[in-house]
C-alpha cells in the first residue's frame, strides 16, 4: 500500500512540476511582447499559481509519506520531529526538499507580477520551475552513486527531467491553444499555427536532449548489458517506456510534417477546420501517452534492477 501512494506522489509531483517549468517556458520561446501576459493567450496567473501552489501540497505530502516509511511511525508529532531532526537537516533528500518549497514558493509570487512584466515574471516562474523540477532527480537513481558518478548522473537527470518538462508542457499549452472557445477568430488560428512552426526547432532539441540522457541513465543505471530489458521488471517497464517514446516521436513528425503544414495551408483556404480536429486528436493522444510515460517513470524510479538481478540469482 505504502508504495503504490509513493508511486502516486512521485507520479503527481513529476506532471505538477513539469507543467510548471514547461508552461512558463513555453511562453518564453513561442509567444511575444503583450502576447505573455496573464489572459492575452493562455491565463499563466492561475496556471502558474495553481501548478505552484499544488507542488507545494503534494511536496508536503510527499515528505510526510517518506519520513513515515522510513520511521514506522504514525503520530503527527514524532512525525514532525522526524523530519525537522533527521531528514531536513542531515539528508540530502531534505535539503533539497527545502530548495523545492522555496523555489516553488518563488514561482508562486513570479506568476502574480504577470499582468505588470510578463517577460520577468515568465523568466523567474521558468527559472524557479527548473530548480524545482530539478529538485526530483534526488529521488532517483542518481542518489546512490558516488564520486564524479554521482554528479555525472545527476547532471543527466536533471538535463533528462527538464527536457521531458520541456515537452510536456508545450503539448499541454497547445492543447489549451486547441480547445474551440480560443479559437474564435482568424488572429487566434494564425497565432496557433506561429507558434506550431516555432515549436519544430525546440522540439528537435527536446527529443535529441531525451534520447542521449535516456541513453546515459540507462548506462548509469543497468551498464551495457542487455539482459536486464527482458529478465525483470524494471526492464519490461523501461522497454514499455520507449516504446511509448517512439509512439511520441511519431505523433510528434505526424504534427510537424503534415499537420502543421495542412493548417497553413487552410488558412490560405479560410478552410481549417479540418486541420484544427486533426491536430485537436493528434495532441490528446499525445499527451495522453506522455502522462502514462511519467507514470512509468514514477515506477521504474522505486526500483532497483540490481537487486531484482541479484534475487533471480542461484
Amino acid at each position: 500500500m505504502d508504495d503504490s501512494i509513493y508511486i502516486s506522489l512521485r507520479f503527481a509531483l513529476y506532471i505538477d512540476l513539469m507543467l510548471l517549468f514547461g508552461l512558463a517556458l513555453f511562453g518564453l520561446y513561442s509567444l511575444r511582447g503583450k502576447e505573455r501576459a496573464d489572459g492575452a493567450v493562455l491565463n499563466f496567473g492561475s496556471l502558474l499559481v495553481g501548478t505552484a501552489l499544488i507542488g507545494i501540497l503534494l511536496s508536503m505530502v510527499a515528505m510526510l509519506q517518506m519520513a513515515k516509511t522510513m520511521s514506522g511511525v504514525s503520530s503527527v508529532m514524532e512525525l514532525h520531529h522526524h523530519i525537522l531532526q533527521m531528514m531536513l537537516m542531515d539528508t540530502d533528500v531534505g535539503l533539497t526538499w527545502m530548495v523545492r518549497i522555496a523555489s516553488l514558493t518563488l514561482a508562486v509570487i513570479a506568476a502574480t507580477l504577470n499582468r505588470r512584466s510578463p517577460a520577468l515574471s515568465l523568466w523567474l516562474a521558468t527559472l524557479c520551475g527548473a530548480i524545482a523540477l530539478a529538485t526530483l532527480a534526488w529521488t532517483g537513481h542518481g542518489a546512490m552513486d558516488e564520486g564524479s558518478r554521482r554528479y555525472l548522473h545527476f547532471t543527466s537527470d536533471i538535463v533528462h527531467l527538464l527536457g521531458a518538462g520541456s515537452w510536456l508542457g508545450a503539448l499541454a499549452a497547445f492543447a489549451l491553444l486547441l480547445r474551440s472557445t480560443n479559437l474564435t477568430g482568424d488572429l487566434q488560428i494564425r497565432l496557433l499555427a506561429r507558434t506550431l512552426t516555432g515549436f519544430e526547432s525546440a522540439g528537435t532539441l527536446i527529443v535529441a536532449t531525451l534520447a542521449i540522457t535516456g541513453i546515459v541513465n540507462y548506462l548509469m543505471v543497468v551498464g551495457p548489458a542487455f539482459e536486464t530489458l527482458i529478465s525483470s521488471t524494471y526492464g519490461a517497464l523501461l522497454s514499455l517506456k520507449v516504446f511509448l517514446f517512439a509512439g511520441m516521436l511519431v505523433f510528434a513528425a505526424v504534427n510537424r510534417f503534415h499537420l502543421s503544414p495542412l493548417l497553413e495551408r487552410s488558412i490560405q483556404a479560410d478552410t481549417h477546420t479540418v486541420a484544427i480536429n486533426a491536430l485537436r486528436r493528434s495532441m490528446i493522444l499525445e499527451f495522453s501517452v506522455a502522462v502514462i510515460i511519467m507514470g512509468l517513470v514514477a515506477w521504474l524510479g522505486t526500483l532497483s534492477p540490481e537487486m531484482e538481478m541479484s534475487a533471480e540469482s542461484p
